[in-house]
This record gives C-alpha cells, sequence and structure tokens, in this order.
C-alpha cells in the first residue's frame, strides 16, 4: 500500500484538516514535524512515508484568494524529486493551466493537477480536464456526492489515477469509507488505480484498504499522531 502523505496550506502554513470544515482549521501541531512551516513539514512527511509524490490542497485558492505559487515553487524547487499532487479548487482545465503558467517551467512539469468534483463547474468542463496526465478525485460528504459535473457517473471520462475522497472521515479519527471505495472499484474500469482519502488511523486500516480495493491512501493526521510506521524506500 502506497502512502501518500498530504499538506493542506492556508496563508502559507500548513493546517489540519477535519472533516473538510475549511473554516475550522488551524495550523498543525504535530508529534512528527514540531512545526508548521510547510517545507519542513513536506520534509519529514516525505521522508516518513518513504515518497516523492506529496498531495497538497491549496486551501487559499479553494477558498477563492489567489494561489499560494511563491510557497508551491519553494516546495519544488528545495525537493527536487517531488511530485506534487495539487489540488487547488480548479474549476476546469483552463484554471489548472493558469496556475502551472505562473510557475517555473521546470517545476510544473512535475505538478499534477487534482481536479475534485465539488469544483469542476460542469460537464463540458469534465470533458476536458483528462487531455494531459491529472487525478479525479470523486468527492463526498455525509452520504451526499459533491458533483455539480456529475463525475461520479461518468466513468468514461475517468484518468488512470482517482481518489475516492470522504470528507467528513478526514481528521475524525472515525476509520475509512471502505464501503464507498468498494462501491467504486465495482464500476470503475479495471485499469483504473483508486486512492483513497480520509479515515486512517492505523496500520490494520490500511491493510483492510488495501484488501477493500485500494491502491494507495492519503494520509496526514495518522502521521503528525504517530500511528504510522515509518516506510523504508525502495
Amino acid at each position: 500500500m502506497q502512502l501518500v502523505p498530504v499538506i493542506d496550506l492556508l496563508r502559507g502554513q500548513v493546517v489540519r484538516g477535519i472533516q473538510g470544515r475549511r473554516e475550522s482549521y488551524r495550523p498543525i501541531v504535530s508529534a512528527l514535524c514540531g512545526t508548521a512551516e510547510p517545507l519542513a513539514v513536506a520534509r519529514v512527511l516525505c521522508e516518513h512515508c518513504a515518497s516523492d509524490t506529496l498531495y497538497v490542497a491549496d486551501l487559499d485558492s479553494l477558498q477563492g484568494a489567489p494561489a499560494q505559487t511563491v510557497l508551491l515553487g519553494r516546495l519544488l524547487k528545495a525537493m527536487p524529486r517531488l511530485t506534487l499532487w495539487l489540488d487547488a479548487g480548479f474549476a476546469d482545465a483552463e484554471a489548472a493551466a493558469r496556475l502551472l503558467a505562473a510557475l517555473d517551467p521546470a517545476a510544473a512539469v512535475r505538478v499534477l493537477p487534482v481536479f475534485a468534483s465539488e469544483s469542476l463547474r460542469s460537464p463540458a468542463a469534465l470533458a476536458t480536464c483528462f487531455n494531459d496526465p491529472a487525478l479525479l478525485s470523486l468527492d463526498r460528504r455525509d452520504g451526499q456526492r459533491l458533483d455539480p459535473a456529475g463525475c461520479w457517473e461518468r466513468l468514461t471520462l475517468w484518468p488512470e489515477r482517482v481518489i475516492v475522497m470522504t470528507l467528513e472521515r478526514v481528521g475524525a479519527d472515525s476509520g475509512p469509507d471502505l464501503d464507498t471505495l468498494r462501491a467504486v472499484a465495482a464500476s470503475a474500469r479495471p485499469c483504473t488505480r483508486l486512492i483513497g482519502a480520509g479515515g486512517i488511523r492505523s496500520e490494520a486500516d490500511l491493510s483492510e484498504a488495501e484488501a477493500a480495493g485500494a491502491d494507495a491512501w492519503l494520509v496526514a493526521s495518522a502521521l503528525h499522531d504517530l500511528r504510522l510506521s515509518p516506510r523504508r524506500g525502495g
């Protein structure tokens, strides 16, 4: 099971995500890192997970403010092997292209946009998102799909990697939503790689998630709370 560490960025700091309620996020208090400074947190999380991939949620951009492109550029420059999976609330492919164009071209090639079903504005926007490498996030909260573009139902438009995001499980110590993951796995094409998000509390949860069909899982709180063992690099 691949672990993909997550940082939520808000006004230049790493904050702790809880149930997708972004108005309540506060700077991270971490037993693993001891700081909320983004580069320090990114280094420690990636080392702990033996990961060259980092999921970044730019909460400034997600809430309508300018994207934190200077900070993203610093991360990419300081960690030259790093690939970013970036969720910045992209409404369409053009929005992602504009953000990538604001980064140094040599670094921008290491950024994969995450097109989230809660953010995509329409079915027409969805249809143009995956001409270039990117990920889709299927978002839901409290049993409801967050999906103005109809992403959940348009399986033929899905890219190779699809995130299954249950927002009320994020940072809530309530376990992963394996029922939803299994349902998506049952309908997805065989080539689809599923990445779970939200709820991981322990190594046992990871084992159950893998058995349910997850190829990887996005993790944050369980790392900061020292619930997951360090991984060894390949």
